[in-house]
């Protein structure tokens, strides 16, 4: 089993899940370049997950299907008009091989999910490497309900998030934090990545424990604190 990403516009990863020659992709926001991804490394393709309804995570779907016009497609009910599997929290399916279990993890947008598929996550905008995702719904419970759930996850899960945002998210942290020599140290490294255009995922949630600010929140007081002045930084 491989996991590889694939590039879409300024920031993004779309995912993809490999056994053998066989793939699912995680969230395409734009269709060329898994196509190309696809075609180049003569794969075929199994699945579509969708964590949310927002078009840099889904914009690439219709064009997907009309190539793989027999692909089955997982996401939640607010991407019921592309998903012929509507799932919600605590459902499961299995592809290549491998158990996919469901979690909700809503706040970035209404039915937003997450998928566990053994010891990799794959969260979308709901959880970021030393950050998580705007609450665009206002719905600061929910989202912070999320972190608890992925507070929960064995240290050794390896997050696979939609954006590269960790530098950032780093600097924010160092300037909430600017003692903090965990932060300051991971930093340092994505810094390095960065440079050479490598990707700064996978974390892991062990990792995350550590340098991300949102998770470490204890109290939702001061998770909302804490995501409006990231919000403003």
């Amino acid at each position: 089993m491989k996991i590889n990403p694939i590039k879409a516009f300024s920031d993004n990863y779309i995912w993809v899940i490999e056994e053998g020659k066989d793939a699912v992709i995680v969230d395409p926001g734009e269709y060329k370049a898994v196509l190309h991804y696809l075609e180049e490394n003569q794969m075929t393709l199994k699945a579509i997950i969708l964590t949310h309804n927002h078009e840099d995570h889904i914009g690439g779907v219709k064009a997907i299907s009309e190539k793989f016009p027999d692909t089955p497609i997982y996401g939640p009910e607010e991407t019921a008009f592309l998903a012929d599997h509507v799932v919600k929290d605590g459902d499961s399916f299995d592809l290549l091989g491998k158990k996919f279990q469901v979690f909700k993890t809503a706040g970035h947008t209404i039915e937003h999910v997450s998928f566990l598929m053994e010891k990799a996550l794959f969260c979308g905008d709901a959880l970021f490497s030393a950050g998580c995702g705007r609450v665009f719904t206002g719905d600061y419970q929910a989202q912070f309900n999320a972190l608890q759930m992925f507070k929960s996850l064995d240290d050794a899960v390896e997050v696979y998030a939609g954006h590269e945002y960790t530098q950032t998210n780093l600097r924010f942290a160092q300037f909430i934090e600017p003692a903090n020599k965990n932060i300051s140290h991971v930093l340092d490294q994505v810094t390095n990545l960065r440079a050479h255009d490598r990707p700064s995922l996978p974390s892991t949630i062990g990792k995350e424990k550590n340098i991300n600010l949102f998770l470490q929140a204890d109290k939702l007081q001061d998770f909302i604190a804490l995501r409006n002045a990231r919000d403003n930084f």
